[in-house]
């Protein structure tokens, strides 16, 4: 019984090695188990492996090995330890990627356009823990967080936001709205780019993070809508906790994806600013994380295939057909423009949810495009949500994006409008 009882475990720790090499992407009822599997075995190759060598010592201990199935399951055990092993050196991969596609947009010498205290702050901030014991832990002794405050008057629960600034204090810092994502249906403020954010306020940023009112009670635009009332926020509030009321640069995963490129791309449209259409919603720059950039789908890029239907029913419910503009006009894929800020598009290369295929023509077509610098980097090996906690990946993407935000704040500097944080 033993033996057999071994053999099934081991079997089941492949299948989460195999899975982070290889996920479902079109096989819909697949895709979500693929997808946590993944997730977790790519980011926390070492806590998978540690759970598979404490299986493995309690199993030999209790006598897995005194028949036959024990020992094909101590075989195929080695095999799935050296596969985890592997995923390591696909992790460090995100940094030469990530360095090059900055170099491509920005030019080969853009750390030397950053300006000099900026890049000295980078140089002697840590950067986020490779492998710490827990990667869930984000609070760090040097950032003060400020939670709930309602950015809405007479607004719901969902129209608040928290902040993440320097506890030692700051004057005229940048300012980075980061927007949570969660399928526009679920999702909060207090999960997700706690790393890039707690990073960032040590080097002397101000990060907000707010929550949007959710589908199905809510229909796009209020999504939208609602997060540039944040916006409009940060342009009456922020200096009041230290930041520059005229930088925000814009940040945001999966939905947050979307609606952060939504924001950079729909600046001071009316038609989402109902009753506050003459405040400022421009962002500086938009650095969004494997979103969704197509409801309409035109080009058929969405992998699997209920990502439209999903839209069509709980967030714009309207008929993809009859109402195709609509989806089109929900879409950054349809919005770009030649006045678009700095993106800097970032996906995994093994995304089981949002197209990464659909990414990369975002970034392609928007490079045409606009008048400022696209970069696009596709993580190796990466899954969806891949940052969100501490990880190899993390890390360096986190200190990537600190050089494309401190390259776009320097050139506002240096234009005049903001002075030293």
């Amino acid at each position: 019984m033993i033996p057999w009882l071994f053999l099934a475990v081991t079997v089941w720790g492949a299948l989460f090695t195999f899975n982070a090499y290889l996920p479902q992407r079109r096989t819909g009822p697949f895709i979500i188990p693929s997808f946590f599997a993944g997730w977790l075995t790519s980011e926390l190759s070492a806590h998978h492996f540690a759970w598979q060598l404490i299986a493995t010592v309690a199993f030999i201990w209790a006598g897995a090995l005194e028949a036959w199935p024990g020992w094909m399951g101590l075989g195929i055990t080695l095999v799935s330890w050296a596969a985890l092993l592997a995923l390591v050196p696909i992790s460090r991969r995100a940094e030469p990627v990530l360095e090059a596609s900055l170099a491509a947009a920005l030019g080969p010498q853009y750390r030397e356009r950053i300006d000099a205290d900026l890049i000295e702050k980078i140089e002697q901030t840590p950067p986020p823990p490779h492998r710490p014991l827990n990667p869930f832990r984000f609070g760090h002794a040097d950032v003060e967080v400020v939670r709930d405050i309602a950015y809405v008057p007479g607004g719901g629960i969902r129209n608040r936001l928290d902040i993440y600034k320097p506890k030692a204090g700051c004057e005229r810092a940048p300012v980075l709205l980061q927007v949570h994502g969660g399928g526009w249906t679920i999702g909060n403020k207090r999960e997700q780019a706690l790393p890039l954010m707690t990073h960032l306020a040590q080097q002397g940023w101000i990060c907000v993070t707010a929550n949007y009112r959710l589908s199905p009670s809510a229909t796009f635009p209020d999504h939208l809508v609602d997060l540039k009332r944040a916006i409009g926020w940060i342009r009456q509030k922020i200096a009041s906790h230290g930041g520059d009321p005229n930088y925000i640069a814009v940040t945001g995963g999966s939905a947050g994806g979307h609606l952060s490129a939504m924001l950079a791309l729909t600046a001071n449209d009316p038609e989402y600013q109902p009753g506050f259409e003459d405040v400022d919603t421009r962002v500086d720059s938009a650095v969004p994380f494997y979103g969704v950039y197509d409801f309409s789908n035109h080009y058929r890029l969405q992998a699997g295939g209920g990502m439209d239907a999903f839209i069509s029913r709980y967030v714009l419910k309207k008929d993809p057909v009859a109402d195709v503009e609509d989806f089109r006009r929900a879409s950054p894929m349809h919005r770009m423009h030649p006045d678009a800020p700095p993106f800097f598009v970032i996906h995994g290369s093994h995304d089981s949810l949002a197209s990464v295929e659909e990414a990369r023509h975002f970034a392609q077509a928007l490079q045409q495009i606009s008048k400022q610098p696209v970069a696009y980097a596709e993580i190796p090996g990466a899954q969806h949500a891949f940052e969100i906690f501490h990880s190899l990946r993390t890390s360096v993407v986190v200190q990537a994006v600190d050089r494309f935000l401190a390259w776009n704040y320097s050139r506002y500097r240096e234009s005049g409008r903001g002075g030293a944080p």
